[in-house]
């Protein structure tokens, strides 16, 4: 693998992992919070909007499978 390329992956890695760390603050970040977050990611708050809008969703997917699965006596064994 050509050395930008590991090194744009480690790189998008840490934005990722500081995305997760906001997003376990806070799931609905404010306009000012999206502005600082981008800044410190590097990249537009319109992108940090979209991260947080799908990640939002795959929580919510992510909840209830959880509940699904945390039921004594499902509805239907299918």
């Amino acid at each position: 693998l050509p050395i930008s390329l590991s090194l744009e992956n480690a790189s998008f890695l840490e934005q990722l992992e500081e995305l997760e760390k906001m997003f376990q603050e806070d799931h609905y970040p404010d306009n000012e919070k999206r502005r600082e977050i981008a800044a410190v990611v590097g990249v537009t708050p319109q992108r940090i909007l979209v991260w947080f809008q799908n990640r939002r969703a795959k929580w919510r997917k992510l909840q209830k499978l959880s509940i699904k699965g945390n039921r004594k006596y499902p509805a239907s064994s299918a």
